[in-house]
């Protein structure tokens, strides 16, 4: 398969399981026109957040954990188009044209660049209240992921929302620390031994979070 028409297929993927991520958590999730340029903006903050801002303190970024909020907002994004179309090919297009961007290496990258990439883009969703699809993707390139490194994180994040979705999220029972680790470094964790060429990528890390999650709090869930 060619690279692009691959490409392709990873954001009709990607736009299939955020509608069903959706309809999981609201069967009328359309309806109910949902603020996700909110909840992108604050995203950010908790991006600048793990980058480390403040002056008068030393502090080191969380990559990690700065990319998974990069992977929330995308979550976000995702669904505000979905929003507007339900066309999930014209809309996988328009996502291809303006993410798939060079590889972060053809990208000079400073956290001066990164910092302002994030306010640029809380800035837009501010103003738009739209997902600015084309600073979204110079904030993908300044924060030095590349468009594999965007479907493998997604489809993680994805996995980890339902496996939340699936253990009492909303009814508050779910547990996000587990033995002394939130959900987001272990899913981080996971990763690290997973492949965007795997059979059955979803499956494997959802079952990788299962054998993971403390039994006492799954027995808590199925009861």
């Amino acid at each position: 398969m060619h690279a692009d028409e691959h490409s392709r297929q990873h954001i009709l993927q990607m736009l299939e399981l955020q509608q069903e991520i959706n309809q999981h958590i609201t069967t009328n999730w359309r309806e109910q026109h949902y603020p996700w340029y909110r909840a992108m903006w604050v995203e950010c903050a908790e991006m600048l957040d793990h980058h480390g801002w403040k002056w008068w303190k030393k502090q080191t970024p969380d990559w990690n954990q700065l990319h998974m909020e990069l992977i929330d907002i995308w979550h976000f994004g995702l669904s505000d188009c979905l929003q507007f179309s339900d066309d999930l090919n014209l809309t996988s297009d328009a996502l291809f044209r303006l993410v798939h961007l060079p590889s972060q290496e053809k990208v000079p990258q400073t956290p001066e660049s990164l910092l302002a990439a994030i306010e640029t883009l809380a800035q837009d969703c501010l103003q738009f209240k739209r997902f600015p699809m084309t600073t979204f993707a110079e904030l993908l390139s300044a924060s030095g992921l590349s468009f594999e490194d965007l479907v493998m994180l997604y489809i993680g994040k994805n996995t980890l929302n339902t496996f939340r979705q699936n253990n009492g999220y909303q009814d508050g029972s779910y547990q996000k620390v587990w033995n002394g680790q939130e959900d987001n470094e272990i899913l981080s964790e996971i990763l690290e031994h997973c492949s965007v060429a795997d059979i059955d990528l979803k499956n494997k890390i959802y079952q990788s979070l299962a054998d993971r999650y403390p039994a006492t709090t799954q027995q808590r869930a199925m009861g």
